[in-house]
């Protein structure tokens, strides 16, 4: 593994068992030597699942065969592997993820097309169906529900540290786990990039309603950030649910005795999000881009990623250059509407623009100061409504380019 981040969390979090969920890590040897690559989760019967998947014209096997599984909201197992995406591999990769399921539902005595499978890694190589599918029965002995960290290790690509987050909530009065763990680090962008998100919550919610809940959480979050504006073949965000709090059933998603479940749902997603962006391949500096004055919610948010996407705000970013140019130009690109008479630019809260024109007085020694450092803010009002989101990205440094050019070797 690379060194990890600089901007990565001290350790990874203390993540709650949650009741009807048993994991177990292990390796396969598909690609990675001397390390777990392979996870297998065991679901309670009767978990309710949602996801959402990448938009790519390209979506490989297993993101195929998941979706195929998410029509009847019902899951009794997750398989991931790490390595190999299982993409663009022709009629052996339809083969690896039927035989992948077959070997779990037998380990597990459940029906294979309950259960869903996830690949990450090189596209374009054909997996060693047999190296995964008889790797499955071992670990199927070692399920635990602690397992939390290993988990998170097993489905890392170029990712240089494990990624989990977990909140508690109630519904209704009752108590409720929220467990999730995450991985990505680059080929990230909006319509789930290159990442995979698994999110677990003991409470008792139909998939109709985990759809809506999550779909909500995924736009402010993994669908809010970007590394490089790159997207990818293999990814998806799924979340399931026990069952087991025992909680009143709940039928519809607007209901306000899953406020607090909401508001825990959307801080995992985000903590998991914010930790993709900040293992980042070959970042530096978390950067954190709040919009306002936006048409919609969703236009300030495309606003925001037109200029979290910029290569030349990113490296100027990079290199502590206070540019503001930079993102007057990345604001121009956008197809949303902005008011150039009334555009605010601060970064580090100070105030830069005035309309079409800097600010009297500007003193840029204290923005140049803040992008000195690695957690950069910049704030941008377009003056037409009342639509606001936040994004986050990072800056685009050499070691990007060292990781990617040497990612297969």
């Amino acid at each position: 593994m690379a060194n990890i981040s600089p901007l990565a969390p001290e350790r990874f979090p203390a993540l709650d068992p949650v009741a009807g969920v048993q994991l177990a890590a292990g390796a396969s040897g598909e690609r990675y030597a001397g390390r777990v690559d392979l996870l297998l989760v065991d679901l309670a019967r009767g978990t309710t699942v949602a996801g959402v998947t990448t938009r790519s014209k390209t979506a490989a096997p297993p993101v195929l065969w998941t979706r195929a599984m998410l029509e009847d909201g019902r899951a009794s197992a997750l398989v991931v592997n790490a390595g190999n995406a299982n993409a663009f591999t022709g009629p052996s990769g339809a083969d690896c993820v039927s035989t992948t399921a077959r070997a779990a539902a037998a380990a597990l005595r459940r029906r294979a097309r309950d259960i869903a499978i996830a690949s990450t890694g090189v596209i374009g190589v054909r997996p060693n169906i047999e190296r995964i599918a008889d790797a499955i029965p071992g670990l199927a002995a070692t399920l635990t529900d602690d397992a939390w960290e290993p988990a998170a290790d097993a489905i890392r690509t170029t990712d240089t540290f494990a990624k989990g987050a977990g909140a508690t909530a109630h519904i209704g009065g009752t108590p409720v786990v929220i467990s999730g763990i995450a991985k990505g680090s680059g080929m990230i962008a909006p319509d789930m990039a290159t990442m995979l998100a698994f999110v677990f919550t003991d409470a008792n919610l139909p998939a109709r309603v985990l759809d809506r809940l999550l779909r909500q959480a995924a736009n402010r979050s993994f669908n809010s950030i970007t590394v490089d504006g790159d997207t990818s073949t293999s990814d998806m965000a799924l979340l399931f649910a026990t069952g087991k709090a025992g909680n009143d059933a709940i039928e519809d998603w607007r209901d306000r005795r899953l406020g607090p479940f909401r508001e825990a749902l959307g801080a995992v997603c985000g903590d998991l999000a914010r930790q993709i962006v900040r293992d980042g391949e070959g970042a530096t500096k978390f950067v954190t881009i709040h919009v306002s004055g936006a048409a919609s919610e969703g236009a300030a948010r495309r606003i925001g990623l037109t200029v979290a996407n910029s290569p030349l705000v990113k490296t100027a970013i990079a290199g502590s250059d206070a540019n503001w140019g930079r993102i007057v130009a990345a604001l121009g690109k956008t197809s949303e509407r902005i008011d150039v008479d009334a555009l605010a630019i601060s970064m580090g809260g100070v105030r830069i623009t005035d309309g079409e024109a800097v600010v009297d007085g500007y003193d840029e020694t204290p923005v140049a100061a803040h992008l000195a450092g690695t957690e950069i803010e910049i704030g941008i009002d377009v003056g037409v409504g009342h639509g606001r989101a936040t994004v986050w990205t990072c800056d685009l440094t050499h070691g990007y380019i060292d990781i990617n050019a040497d990612y297969r070797s």
